[in-house]
Protein backbone atom coordinates (compact mmCIF):
# COMPACT_ATOMS: atom_id res chain seq x y z
CA UNK A 1 0.00 0.00 0.00
CA UNK A 2 3.01 2.32 -0.44
CA UNK A 3 1.27 4.14 -3.29
CA UNK A 4 -1.07 5.66 -0.73
CA UNK A 5 1.56 8.33 -0.04
CA UNK A 6 1.51 9.61 -3.62
CA UNK A 7 -2.27 9.49 -3.75
CA UNK A 8 -2.41 11.39 -0.44
CA UNK A 9 -0.58 14.21 -2.21
CA UNK A 10 -3.20 14.13 -4.96
CA UNK A 11 -6.01 14.34 -2.42
CA UNK A 12 -4.27 17.22 -0.66
CA UNK A 13 -3.95 19.11 -3.96
CA UNK A 14 -7.66 18.61 -4.64
CA UNK A 15 -8.53 19.77 -1.14
CA UNK A 16 -6.44 22.92 -1.50
CA UNK A 17 -8.13 23.70 -4.80
CA UNK A 18 -11.54 23.31 -3.17
CA UNK A 19 -10.59 25.58 -0.27
CA UNK A 20 -9.40 28.24 -2.71
CA UNK A 21 -12.02 27.92 -5.44
CA UNK A 22 -14.81 25.57 -4.42
CA UNK A 23 -17.09 28.04 -2.71
CA UNK A 24 -16.82 30.75 -5.32
CA UNK A 25 -17.38 28.17 -8.06
CA UNK A 26 -20.46 26.82 -6.31
CA UNK A 27 -21.91 30.28 -5.82
CA UNK A 28 -21.20 31.24 -9.44
CA UNK A 29 -23.07 28.19 -10.71
CA UNK A 30 -26.02 28.84 -8.47
CA UNK A 31 -26.11 32.53 -9.42
CA UNK A 32 -26.14 31.58 -13.08
CA UNK A 33 -28.87 28.97 -12.75
CA UNK A 34 -31.00 30.28 -9.94
CA UNK A 35 -33.24 33.25 -9.35
CA UNK A 36 -36.25 34.30 -7.42
CA UNK A 37 -37.08 35.66 -4.03
CA UNK A 38 -35.33 33.02 -1.90
CA UNK A 39 -31.87 33.38 -3.41
CA UNK A 40 -30.35 35.62 -0.75
CA UNK A 41 -31.66 33.47 2.08
CA UNK A 42 -30.37 30.30 0.42
CA UNK A 43 -26.98 31.88 -0.24
CA UNK A 44 -26.59 32.90 3.38
CA UNK A 45 -27.59 29.46 4.63
CA UNK A 46 -25.28 27.65 2.23
CA UNK A 47 -22.36 29.88 3.14
CA UNK A 48 -22.98 29.27 6.82
CA UNK A 49 -23.13 25.49 6.31
CA UNK A 50 -19.86 25.51 4.39
CA UNK A 51 -18.19 27.50 7.14
CA UNK A 52 -19.36 25.02 9.77
CA UNK A 53 -18.20 22.04 7.69
CA UNK A 54 -14.86 23.71 7.02
CA UNK A 55 -14.34 24.34 10.74
CA UNK A 56 -15.06 20.72 11.63
CA UNK A 57 -12.71 19.52 8.89
CA UNK A 58 -9.88 21.78 10.07
CA UNK A 59 -10.34 20.49 13.63
CA UNK A 60 -10.13 16.94 12.33
CA UNK A 61 -6.85 17.72 10.52
CA UNK A 62 -5.37 19.29 13.64
CA UNK A 63 -6.01 16.09 15.57
CA UNK A 64 -4.30 14.08 12.83
CA UNK A 65 -1.15 16.21 12.69
CA UNK A 66 2.19 14.63 13.52
CA UNK A 67 3.24 11.01 13.78
CA UNK A 68 2.88 10.67 17.56
CA UNK A 69 -0.87 11.11 17.80
CA UNK A 70 -2.51 10.06 21.04
CA UNK A 71 -5.42 7.64 21.14
CA UNK A 72 -7.69 10.49 22.24
CA UNK A 73 -6.64 12.61 19.24
CA UNK A 74 -7.31 9.70 16.92
CA UNK A 75 -10.74 9.14 18.44
CA UNK A 76 -11.58 12.86 18.22
CA UNK A 77 -10.52 12.95 14.57
CA UNK A 78 -12.60 9.87 13.79
CA UNK A 79 -15.65 11.34 15.56
CA UNK A 80 -15.30 14.63 13.64
CA UNK A 81 -15.02 12.77 10.35
CA UNK A 82 -18.14 10.77 11.15
CA UNK A 83 -19.93 14.02 12.06
CA UNK A 84 -19.08 15.50 8.66
CA UNK A 85 -20.43 12.41 6.92
CA UNK A 86 -23.66 12.49 8.88
CA UNK A 87 -24.40 16.22 8.92
CA UNK A 88 -22.84 17.36 5.63
CA UNK A 89 -22.92 14.25 3.42
CA UNK A 90 -23.08 16.21 0.15
CA UNK A 91 -20.06 18.40 0.93
CA UNK A 92 -16.54 17.83 -0.36
CA UNK A 93 -15.32 18.07 3.23
CA UNK A 94 -17.26 14.92 4.06
CA UNK A 95 -15.64 13.12 1.13
CA UNK A 96 -12.15 14.20 2.22
CA UNK A 97 -12.95 13.12 5.77
CA UNK A 98 -14.00 9.65 4.57
CA UNK A 99 -10.75 9.38 2.60
CA UNK A 100 -8.86 10.09 5.82
CA UNK A 101 -10.88 7.41 7.62
CA UNK A 102 -10.01 4.96 4.86
CA UNK A 103 -6.33 5.83 5.20
CA UNK A 104 -6.44 5.28 8.95
CA UNK A 105 -8.16 1.94 8.42
CA UNK A 106 -5.44 0.85 5.98
CA UNK A 107 -2.70 1.86 8.45
CA UNK A 108 -4.41 -0.35 11.03
CA UNK A 109 -4.82 -3.22 8.55
CA UNK A 110 -8.62 -2.89 8.68
CA UNK A 111 -9.18 -3.37 4.96
CA UNK A 112 -12.95 -4.08 5.10
CA UNK A 113 -13.46 -0.75 6.91
CA UNK A 114 -11.27 1.03 4.35
CA UNK A 115 -13.35 -0.48 1.53
CA UNK A 116 -16.57 0.70 3.21
CA UNK A 117 -15.29 4.28 3.51
CA UNK A 118 -14.02 4.38 -0.08
CA UNK A 119 -17.26 3.05 -1.49
CA UNK A 120 -19.12 5.73 0.47
CA UNK A 121 -16.98 8.41 -1.18
CA UNK A 122 -17.67 6.94 -4.60
CA UNK A 123 -21.40 7.11 -3.90
CA UNK A 124 -21.06 10.87 -3.30
CA UNK A 125 -18.27 12.02 -5.61
CA UNK A 126 -18.80 13.16 -9.19
CA UNK A 127 -18.16 10.32 -11.62
CA UNK A 128 -14.96 11.01 -13.52
CA UNK A 129 -13.99 13.86 -11.18
CA UNK A 130 -10.62 14.10 -9.45
CA UNK A 131 -11.90 12.88 -6.08
CA UNK A 132 -13.71 9.99 -7.74
CA UNK A 133 -10.63 8.89 -9.68
CA UNK A 134 -8.28 9.01 -6.68
CA UNK A 135 -10.87 7.10 -4.66
CA UNK A 136 -11.14 4.41 -7.33
CA UNK A 137 -7.35 4.02 -7.33
CA UNK A 138 -7.33 3.56 -3.57
CA UNK A 139 -10.27 1.17 -3.64
CA UNK A 140 -8.56 -0.96 -6.28
CA UNK A 141 -5.45 -1.27 -4.14
CA UNK A 142 -7.48 -2.11 -1.04
CA UNK A 143 -9.41 -4.77 -2.95
CA UNK A 144 -6.20 -6.26 -4.31
CA UNK A 145 -4.68 -6.37 -0.81
CA UNK A 146 -7.88 -8.06 0.38
CA UNK A 147 -7.51 -10.84 -2.16
CA UNK A 148 -10.13 -9.41 -4.51
CA UNK A 149 -7.81 -8.83 -7.46
CA UNK A 150 -10.52 -9.47 -10.07
CA UNK A 151 -12.68 -6.68 -8.63
CA UNK A 152 -9.66 -4.40 -8.53
CA UNK A 153 -8.97 -5.10 -12.21
CA UNK A 154 -12.55 -4.29 -13.14
CA UNK A 155 -12.18 -0.85 -11.57
CA UNK A 156 -8.81 -0.14 -13.17
CA UNK A 157 -9.95 -1.21 -16.63
CA UNK A 158 -12.48 1.64 -16.61
CA UNK A 159 -9.74 4.28 -16.73
CA UNK A 160 -10.21 5.23 -20.39
CA UNK A 161 -8.86 8.70 -21.08
CA UNK A 162 -9.31 10.00 -17.54
CA UNK A 163 -6.99 12.57 -15.96
CA UNK A 164 -5.27 9.91 -13.87
CA UNK A 165 -4.94 7.32 -16.63
CA UNK A 166 -1.21 6.86 -15.97
CA UNK A 167 -1.89 6.22 -12.28
CA UNK A 168 -4.55 3.68 -13.25
CA UNK A 169 -2.02 1.92 -15.49
CA UNK A 170 0.55 1.77 -12.66
CA UNK A 171 -2.04 0.33 -10.28
CA UNK A 172 -3.12 -2.16 -12.94
CA UNK A 173 0.50 -3.28 -13.31
CA UNK A 174 0.85 -3.69 -9.54
CA UNK A 175 -2.26 -5.88 -9.38
CA UNK A 176 -1.15 -7.99 -12.35
CA UNK A 177 2.27 -8.44 -10.78
CA UNK A 178 0.58 -9.57 -7.57
CA UNK A 179 -1.28 -12.17 -9.64
CA UNK A 180 1.99 -13.40 -11.15
CA UNK A 181 1.15 -12.12 -14.65
CA UNK A 182 4.53 -10.49 -15.23
CA UNK A 183 4.29 -9.86 -18.98
CA UNK A 184 0.94 -8.13 -18.63
CA UNK A 185 2.29 -6.12 -15.71
CA UNK A 186 5.23 -4.96 -17.83
CA UNK A 187 2.82 -3.86 -20.57
CA UNK A 188 0.77 -1.91 -18.04
CA UNK A 189 3.87 -0.15 -16.68
CA UNK A 190 4.91 0.68 -20.24
CA UNK A 191 1.46 2.14 -20.85
CA UNK A 192 1.85 4.25 -17.71
CA UNK A 193 5.16 5.66 -18.92
CA UNK A 194 3.63 6.49 -22.30
CA UNK A 195 0.59 8.13 -20.70
CA UNK A 196 2.59 10.40 -18.42
CA UNK A 197 1.76 14.04 -19.08
CA UNK A 198 0.37 16.41 -16.49
CA UNK A 199 0.60 13.52 -14.02
CA UNK A 200 4.39 13.29 -14.24
CA UNK A 201 4.88 15.33 -11.07
CA UNK A 202 2.39 13.11 -9.19
CA UNK A 203 4.01 9.80 -10.10
CA UNK A 204 7.36 8.44 -9.00
CA UNK A 205 9.08 8.00 -12.34
CA UNK A 206 12.18 6.43 -10.78
CA UNK A 207 10.07 3.76 -9.07
CA UNK A 208 8.19 3.08 -12.31
CA UNK A 209 11.48 2.63 -14.18
CA UNK A 210 12.70 0.25 -11.49
CA UNK A 211 9.57 -1.84 -11.90
CA UNK A 212 10.05 -1.97 -15.66
CA UNK A 213 13.72 -2.85 -15.27
CA UNK A 214 12.93 -5.65 -12.82
CA UNK A 215 10.57 -7.16 -15.38
CA UNK A 216 12.94 -6.61 -18.33
CA UNK A 217 16.42 -7.25 -16.93
CA UNK A 218 19.40 -7.09 -19.30
CA UNK A 219 21.42 -10.32 -19.05
CA UNK A 220 24.79 -9.81 -17.38
CA UNK A 221 26.65 -11.33 -20.35
CA UNK A 222 24.97 -8.82 -22.68
CA UNK A 223 26.06 -5.93 -20.46
CA UNK A 224 29.64 -7.28 -20.39
CA UNK A 225 29.62 -7.61 -24.18
CA UNK A 226 28.44 -4.03 -24.62
CA UNK A 227 31.18 -2.80 -22.25
CA UNK A 228 33.82 -4.72 -24.16
CA UNK A 229 32.55 -3.34 -27.46
CA UNK A 230 32.61 0.20 -26.10
CA UNK A 231 36.15 -0.19 -24.79
CA UNK A 232 37.33 -1.23 -28.27
CA UNK A 233 35.62 1.64 -30.11
CA UNK A 234 37.88 4.00 -32.15
CA UNK A 235 36.41 7.02 -30.39
CA UNK A 236 37.41 5.69 -26.98
CA UNK A 237 40.88 4.79 -28.18
CA UNK A 238 41.41 8.27 -29.61
CA UNK A 239 40.28 9.80 -26.34
CA UNK A 240 42.87 7.76 -24.49
CA UNK A 241 45.61 8.96 -26.85
CA UNK A 242 44.54 12.60 -26.68
CA UNK A 243 47.11 14.86 -24.97
CA UNK A 244 46.16 16.03 -21.44
CA UNK A 245 45.92 19.67 -22.52
CA UNK A 246 43.39 18.86 -25.21
CA UNK A 247 41.36 16.72 -22.76
CA UNK A 248 41.18 19.59 -20.32
CA UNK A 249 40.10 21.99 -23.06
CA UNK A 250 37.30 19.64 -24.13
CA UNK A 251 35.88 19.74 -20.65
CA UNK A 252 35.47 23.52 -20.68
Amino acid sequence: MDSYRTEDEQVEAIRRWWDENGRSTLFAIVVALSGGFGWQAWKGHESEQLEVASGIYQSMLQNLEGENRSLQEMKTATDLASQLKQEFPSSSYAQFAALHLAGLAVSQDQLPEAETQLRWVLSKADKGGDVGQVTELRLARVLAASGKADQAQEILQRAGMLSYSASYAVARGDVLLQLGRSEEARDAYSDARALMGPEASQLNLATLEQKLQSLSPIPAREIAGEMAQDSASPELESAREEPPAVQQESLK
